[in-house]
Order: structure tokens, then C-alpha cells, then sequence
């Protein structure tokens, strides 16, 4: 332990062998917060290795750099996982070796973990030694995390921030609309920002279950939330613009490993319905765009990637009778054939939490270039929240950077912009934290996937940690994701903006040269514009915006070539038409296209969706036809020119009748019966082949299931707590297909009932119970009872004379609620509507009969012809025996009757 007091304490735990099974990578995660203000500056190191056994260890290095790049101080150790998991916690004292007072500035606090073994040889070697044996013996697998800290005052970087662009959110109102018109005529940055996440799972691979019960990896397809739950949650809880929901391509046989069963129509049907519920996503949404691809690797033995807008499911995996569990073949980890199938299909992608070794291999080089990938690959990670966090106010501290591996992959020779993603695979899309890929399409042009893939194909994003914070960089007025050619200076500015009233605390810029595959530099810091007059040759630049509250934002890189010669103009778009053969099975997209230069490539479209591109002529593709429903479609073909001009054909129509694969989800409907004690969930499902099976939903949570009709469970109602509850209802076929139902409203009251406490309250048997004076209660017919035909009739003799009626109850101290009511008649001969000469009073007395209360007093002006229901709260009287009284009294002359029915007095 070095004087810099890098102090960590480290839990230990025992766990067992190494082993590298696909999904179960090592990773490690460090956290720091970004100013360095007093001695006690905390630093954490999380350890995950899921593929961990008992004598795994993580060995580990965290160092302290100055801004000359020199280490200032650093520990290391050793720590043991248990169950794949463990802890480092520390500290730096803010000071140099042997305790000496540092100047103020950005230091950088830099992590490096690889796993290791524990043997029976680490007894006679220090800590070091086996830390630095570790990282000789499994330097493939190893993690660096760096993160930039701030010590002292460091005064903010001088940037002129710009007014914020448009983002989508503000271009659903008239004055985001007028924002636009403002931008676009002042001549500034004319485009809108939207907000959204590129990576993520749900039940259709390893996702979508509840945060309540998510764990650190989940099986596959048995979440309960699906692609529309992801996108809605995305849209109206997180408040985002779009989400891919990218589903690992070898889960959709149910297994991370290969289910020899698979039914490859059902994988099929499965990764169809996911298409389709984007689409109907967008349809029902137009200002939302709701992407569904695939994941396709293992991560631990390759790396993962994604592909944003396939159209069909590329697989590895055979079942049992040899068939492929998908619909185009692609061999486990080969990524130059990938690649090379992305460029043909017209796919794009993104590399996922890219390492810095070990991964992405091409021609045995980890990060290695191909011409292929160059042109498909257009995005890379350069931070993602906890994969399994469960944090749903977007305050989730474990986040992880890849910028060491996106700078190697730039420097390689990989034109890829910045995404910052959540990779969630618990049912919290867009909710862990504020992070966002921006995404950047010129102001007014519709949200459409065409429009959303070329602003990807042209770079034109940036990657934040804040979600209300903007990043563009411009150089010569270029925009971010553009190369062109370059002589002279060259200005770059870092055009920075917050909605939320951040500022900028530091600006960096950075220059490689890509092919070099060597290390990117940083140039001169301290302002928002720079200027430099490149080396002849090829060069990317980037910036970095570091925010007063420590979050940071990364812009596309420019690519320069300085003194490179621009080429010819051409302006003459090619010329191209359309054909189509085939109605079910494989069916074949052709076209034919011409243009004064050259086509580069021709891009197929079916109902405006990408479906595949051709670079060579004669210009053709194949296709599923399970991929589109059955029915008409409409084929259109898009021409390139070498220039980039491009014209598209006239749309062909052409009808698909496909006869085996089902692809027609079932309809259900629910309902619901009961309040408390045992309640029931019903649903009705139909489906044009057969219903499998119906689950039910209660708040979104998984109750049961059935799996004959009528579809229907009970469930204990104390399970679910008072109040509003929805219910849904999903139904599921043969093929997969799922239906759900709309959403049911009910209620729960597990209140305990009401106790009745007094005892023959209806007077049905006469007398008992009840203490009365002479004949008051009475079956007499002159008067109908209330119900029944027993009452209490007090008074009316029509001369001086007093009748009562009670009876003694005893209400309990733990009561919350003690109501009285009666229902009560009275009927006289009395003409006065002013004066009471007959009166009933209602009292509370005591065992001496003392009165406690006179709760109410009717008299002969509130006489009627029929019953009417009086009510009176005794909670006061809880822990006490009282006497319930009724006392009548009339006059000398005219008859008042009290007519007295249904007494009750129910505690709670």
C-alpha cells in the first residue's frame, strides 16, 4: 500500500473452478464520484462472475494518475467471490506519495480485474506477485474501467454553450414547432434530438421479468413482460423517443445451451411477432420509434453485438433432427461472415460493452478491422448502466465505460459513434438510469425507420450520461459522423447544451488516426473550440463534455483526410426499377439500375421496411415469406450512386399466401368476481389453430395459469392489498403467438367485516335482550314494521305518558368504528308545526343508568308516513358497557306514536 493511502478492505468469500461457459464473463465495475473534496474520497470496486466456483478469486489494481500520466499511488489485492459475486471498498486521502499536497486538477482513478485461481502456491508469493501473475495468465479477460476525478477548484472550461436543439418530446408542441423554424433560420445546427436506448431484453431471451423478482440472470423466455411492455414503459415512464429491444439470437429455443426439441417454426413465429409488435408500436405511436433486433454472440467466447433492424433470425443451433433453429445460418463467433451477411442484408449494428481484448476476433486480432464491418457497423457502447439493475428512478450508481475498447476500435479503422445504453434485462426499460444514446435527424423530417437507420448510417449521434444534456461537434462546419477531405486549419467546436440548467465544468478533445491501431491521444483542454492543422493523412476527432455534476458526454467523431482531394461531382441520380417472384416459401426481390457513374448498391424495401441490400448486379435477394403476413405487399428498390446520390423505383405489388407457419396471435378477454375472501380470474380465448394455454396478470405480476377452457383461477384476495387493482389476461398457441387482453379494473377490500352487537335488533323475538316499559314492543298491525312484523311502538295513548326501550352492549377497546342506526317512523295527531309536546330521546347511559349522552331528540314535527334511517358514530364509547336508550314522552291530549325498527350497532 502506497503514501497516496489507497485504503481498501475487501469482503472474501469462498468459491471454484474457472470456467468460461457462453453468459458467464467476468466483469468488474468501479465507483467513484467526481470531485475529490475532502480526505475521504470513496472508492468501489464490484466484482460479477457468474461462471464462478469455489476457488475463483478477482485480482485487482486500482491506481491513482496525474494529469502528466505518471502514478501517483495505487493497492492492489486479491478477493474471493462468493457466489459470483464480490466487494472492494476504499479510499483515497487526496494526496500524493509520502503525503505530499497535490495541485489542483483532473486526476484519473484507474481500474484494472482479471479472474483468477486460488492454489496451493499462493502461500510463498506476496500479494503482488500473484496480483501480477493473474494479470500475465488471463490478460484476455481483463477489465479497465478509468473514470476522470476532480481535485481542488479547477476553473470550468471555457465554452459558449449553445442554445438547446430541438429534441422530439418539444416537436409535439407548437413551440417546439416554432424552435425548429428558429433554429433552421438562424443558420444554426438544424436538427432534432432523440432520446433513447439501443440495447435491452425481454421474455422473448433473457428479460422481462419484474424488478421484484429479477435476479443476476434470468432463463430464458420466462419473464413476463414482453417487447410492447418494454416499449410502452420506455415511452411513457422513462420518457424516451425510441428502444431497441435486442433479444439474444440463440435463446429463442428456450435455452441458453441448445434445446435438441426445438420447433424452428416456433422460433421463427416467435422473432416474427417481435417485428410485429414494434410496427404496431410505431403505428399506434408516431412519434416513438420502437426497434427490434438481435443480440447476436456470446459475450464470454466472442462478444456480443447487435444487430438494429434484421428481418430475419440469424441462428448457429440445430435441433435434434438437424434442423436450423432459425432462418439464415451463421456460424457461433465468426464475425468477418457476419459481417459480411450484415452488408448483404442491408443490416446495421452496434458493438456491445466491447473489451478491450479478447473480443470481436478477425483473423485472430481482438477488435480487429474488416472492410465488411466497416460499413455495417456504425455504433459502440461507451457506457451501460447495471445490466440487472432493478433501479427504477434512474439513480443506479453501477454503470461501466468502454471507451478504452471504442478508441481501439476507431483506431483500427471502424467509423462507429457512441451509444450509452442500459442493456436492461429486468422490466425497469429506460428506468435505471438518465443515460441516453442522442440521436440526431434533420428538423421536420418524419420519424420513420428509414430516416431513424440513416441518421445511424451517417453517424449522427452522441452518447450522455444525462438524458437533458446535448453534444455536437462540428469541424470546418462539418457535423459530427462526417468524413471529408481537409486542407489547412482545422476548428473543431464542441457545441454543448443542457435543458436542465447544467454547465460544462471541462471540454476534451481527442485525434487518432484510423488503421494505425495505435493509441489515441488527447489534445490541449481548457476551451469549447480548438484548432489544429493536421498531418497529412487520415484522422477521427472527438469530444468529451464533463458536466459540474460530473456527467459526461461523448460526440461522433469527424474524419478528416487532410489534404486528401474531394471527389467529382456527380448530381445525376441513377435510374431504377423493381420486380418481384414468388408467393410463399422463398420468394426473390430483383431490380434493375443504371447510373452515369456507377451504383454502389441497391437497397430493398417491402411496405417501407429495409428487408436487404445487393451490391453487385444483377441486383437480387431472397426472402422468407413467413417473414411478412399473408396478403398484398408492396416492393420498392433504392439505387445508389457512387456519389451517394440515390432514386427509388416504382412500388410493385405482389400477394403472399404462406400455408404452414401460424402466425396469428389468439384474442382473449378477461374479467374478474369478487372483492375479498376467494376471488376468481376468467378469461375467454380464441385462436384460429388452438389456444395453449391462458396467464393471468395482476398488476402485471404473474398469478397463474390454465391450460383448458373455461380459462379461469381463484386467488386468496389477502394476497393483494386494498384498493385498485388491473388485471390483463395473455393467451398463447401452439406457434407462440400471444394475444393479450385489455386491462381489467377491480377492487380489493380485506377490511374484517362488522360485528353486530346488539342482539335482536329486528324485534322478531318479541321482548328478548331488550328491557322495555309495559307493551312497547309489539307484533300489533296497526303500524307495519320496518321488516318483518315485530317493532317497538312507544307512546301514543294520546294522554300524559313515558315509554322506553334498551338494551346493554359492550364495544371493545380495540374498535376503530362503533356506528348506531335504527330506522325510525313517527306518526301524530299533533297539527302544530312549531311546538314539541311529544318528544323521543336517544341516549347513551351507563350500567347505573346515568345519562352519558342524548344523541339525538325527534319529536311530533318530524311525523311521516314512512321509516327513515337515522345513524350516530359511538367510537367514543370503545372499552365501555353502555345502555342503548330510547325514551318517549307525551302530553296530556294528542297520541304521538315513536315507531322503532332494525336497531343495530356494528363495531370494526
Amino acid at each position: 500500500m502506497l503514501a497516496c493511502a489507497l485504503a481498501f478492505v475487501c469482503t472474501s468469500v469462498a468459491a471454484s473452478e474457472i470456467s468460461h461457459p457462453d453468459h458467464y464473463e467476468f466483469d468488474a465495475t468501479l465507483t467513484v464520484p467526481f470531485k475529490v473534496v475532502d480526505a475521504n474520497f470513496p472508492i468501489r470496486v464490484d466484482f460479477d462472475y457468474p461462471g464462478a466456483g469455489g476457488a475463483t478469486q478477482a485480482a485487482w489494481m486500482v491506481e491513482v494518475i496525474a494529469p502528466n500520466g505518471r502514478v501517483i499511488g495505487s493497492d492492489s489485492d486479491i478477493t474471493a467471490l462468493k457466489e459470483g459475486r464480490g466487494l472492494a471498498v476504499g479510499r483515497w486521502n487526496g494526496l500524493g506519495a509520502n503525503g505530499r499536497s497535490l495541485p489542483s486538477g483532473y486526476y484519473t482513478v484507474r481500474l484494472r480485474a482479471v479472474p483468477t485461481l486460488a492454489t496451493t502456491a499462493d502461500a510463498r508469493l506476496s500479494i503482488d506477485q500473484r496480483v501480477q501473475q493473474a494479470f500475465a495468465a488471463f490478460s484476455e479477460e481483463m477489465v479497465e474501467q478509468r473514470y476522470d476525478v476532480m481535485l481542488g477548484k479547477v476553473p470550468a472550461a471555457r465554452i459558449q454553450t449553445i442554445s438547446p436543439l430541438n429534441t422530439a418530446r418539444q416537436s409535439r408542441s407548437a413551440a417546439g414547432l416554432a424552435a425548429i423554424h428558429q433554429v433552421v433560420a438562424s443558420g444554426s445546427l438544424p436538427y432534432t434530438i432523440y432520446y433513447g436506448n439501443m440495447h435491452s431484453q425481454t421474455n422473448h431471451s433473457d428479460g422481462g421479468s419484474p424488478v421484484g423478482s429479477c435476479s443476476g440472470s434470468e432463463v430464458p423466455q420466462a419473464g413476463t413482460m414482453g417487447p410492447s411492455d418494454a416499449y410502452t414503459m420506455m415511452r411513457v415512464q422513462a420518457g424516451g423517443d425510441f428502444l431497441l429491444t435486442s433479444e439474444h439470437n440463440h435463446m429463442y429455443d428456450g435455452s441458453t445451451g441448445t434445446n435438441a426439441s426445438a420447433v424452428p417454426a416456433n422460433a421463427n413465429a416467435l422473432f416474427n411477432s417481435g417485428l410485429q409488435q414494434a410496427a404496431a408500436a410505431r403505428s399506434a405511436n408516431p412519434d416513438f420509434m420502437a426497434l427490434y433486433g438481435l443480440e447476436w454472440g456470446v459475450i464470454s467466447n466472442g462478444g456480443h453485438l447487435n444487430i438494429i433492424n434484421p428481418d430475419v433470425l440469424t441462428e448457429w443451433e440445430y435441433n435434434g433432427s438437424g434442423q436450423l433453429i432459425g432462418g439464415v445460418f451463421t456460424a457461433k463467433s465468426d464475425y468477418p461472415a457476419l459481417y459480411a451477411l450484415m452488408k448483404q442484408r442491408g443490416w446495421i449494428g452496434q458493438f456491445n460493452h466491447p473489451a478491450s481484448s479478447g473480443q470481436f476476433l478477425v483473423n485472430g486480432v481482438a477488435l480487429g478491422y474488416d472492410a465488411n464491418g466497416g460499413e455495417v457497423m456504425v455504433l459502440a457502447e461507451v457506457l451501460n448502466s447495471s445490466a440487472f439493475s432493478t433501479n427504477t428512478t434512474q439513480t443506479e450508481t453501477g454503470r461501466s465505460t468502454y471507451t478504452a475498447a471504442w478508441n481501439k476500435l476507431l483506431e483500427a479503422g471502424y467509423h462507429v459513434a457512441p451509444s450509452s445504453d442500459q442493456d436492461n434485462h429486468c422490466a425497469n426499460w429506460g428506468l435505471s438510469f438518465t443515460n441516453r444514446t442522442g440521436v440526431l435527424l434533420p428538423s421536420g423530417t418524419p420519424l420513420t425507420t428509414a430516416a431513424f437507420f440513416d441518421a445511424l448510417r451517417a453517424r449522427r449521434t452522441f452518447a450522455t450520461e444525462d438524458r437533458s444534456g446535448q453534444l455536437v461537434l462540428t469541424g470546418n462546419g462539418h457535423v459530427m459522423g462526417e468524413s471529408f477531405a481537409n486542407s489547412g486549419p482545422l476548428t473543431l467546436v464542441a457545441n454543448y447544451a443542457s435543458t436542465s440548467g447544467q454547465t460544462a465544468q471541462r471540454v476534451q478533445f481527442f485525434e487518432g488516426v484510423p488503421g494505425r491501431n495505435g493509441t489515441v491521444t488527447q489534445l490541449t483542454e481548457g476551451s469549447g473550440t480548438y484548432s489544429v492543422t493536421p498531418a497529412n493523412g487520415k484522422h477521427f476527432y472527438y469530444a468529451v463534455v464533463t458536466q459540474a455534476d460530473g456527467l459526461r458526454l461523448w460526440s461522433a467523431p469527424i474524419w478528416v483526410d487532410q489534404g486528401g482531394t474531394l471527389p467529382p461531382t456527380d448530381t445525376t441520380p441513377p435510374t431504377v426499377g423493381a420486380s418481384e417472384t414468388g408467393s410463399s416459401g422463398t420468394i426473390t426481390l430483383s431490380a434493375t439500375a443504371s447510373d452515369n457513374v456507377g451504383v454502389s448498391k441497391v437497397e430493398f424495401y417491402v411496405d417501407g421496411v429495409l428487408v436487404g441490400t445487393d451490391t453487385a448486379a444483377a441486383y437480387s435477394m431472397t426472402l422468407d415469406s413467413t417473414t411478412l403476413a399473408n396478403g398484398s405487399h408492396s416492393l420498392t428498390a433504392k439505387a445508389f450512386g457512387a456519389a451517394g446520390n440515390s432514386a427509388t423505383s416504382t412500388a410493385v405489388g405482389f400477394s403472399i399466401s404462406n400455408t404452414t407457419a401460424d402466425t396469428t396471435a389468439p384474442t382473449v378477454s378477461a374479467s374478474e368476481a369478487g372483492t375479498s375472501g376467494t376471488i376468481t380470474l376468467s378469461a375467454t380465448a380464441s385462436d384460429n389453430v388452438g389456444v395453449s394455454k391462458v396467464e393471468f396478470y395482476v398488476d402485471g405480476a404473474l398469478n397463474g395459469t390454465d391450460t383448458t377452457s373455461p380459462y379461469s383461477i381463484t386467488l386468496n384476495s389477502t394476497t393483494l392489498g386494498n384498493g385498485s387493482h388491473t388485471m390483463t389476461a395473455k393467451a398463447y398457441d401452439a406457434a407462440s403467438n400471444i394475444g393479450t387482453s385489455s386491462a381489467v379494473a377491480f377492487s380489493i377490500d380485506n377490511t374484517a367485516p362488522a360485528v353486530e352487537r346488539i342482539v335482536n335488533g329486528g324485534f322478531e323475538s318479541g321482548s328478548s335482550s331488550w328491557t322495555t316499559s309495559s307493551g312497547v314492543i309489539t307484533n300489533d298491525s296497526s303500524y307495519a314494521a320496518k321488516t318483518g312484523t315485530w317493532k317497538a311502538w312507544l307512546n301514543g295513548y294520546g294522554s300524559a305518558h313515558t315509554d322506553s326501550a334498551w338494551q346493554s352492549v359492550a364495544i371493545p377497546s380495540a374498535a376503530t368504528n362503533a356506528t348506531l342506526t335504527f330506522w325510525l317512523r313517527v306518526d301524530s295527531d299533533e297539527t302544530s308545526t312549531t311546538s314539541a309536546y311529544d318528544t323521543l330521546k336517544i341516549q347513551v347511559r351507563n350500567g347505573n343508568n346515568a345519562v352519558l349522552s342524548t344523541l339525538a331528540t325527534y319529536s311530533n314535527l318530524n311525523k311521516g308516513t314512512s321509516y327513515v334511517q337515522r345513524s350516530f358514530d359511538l367510537t367514543a364509547y370503545k372499552g365501555q358497557t353502555i345502555r342503548v336508550y330510547f325514551q318517549g314522552t307525551e302530553g296530556a291530549q294528542v297520541q304521538t306514536s315513536f315507531l322503532i325498527d332494525d336497531v343495530s350497532l356494528k363495531t370494526k
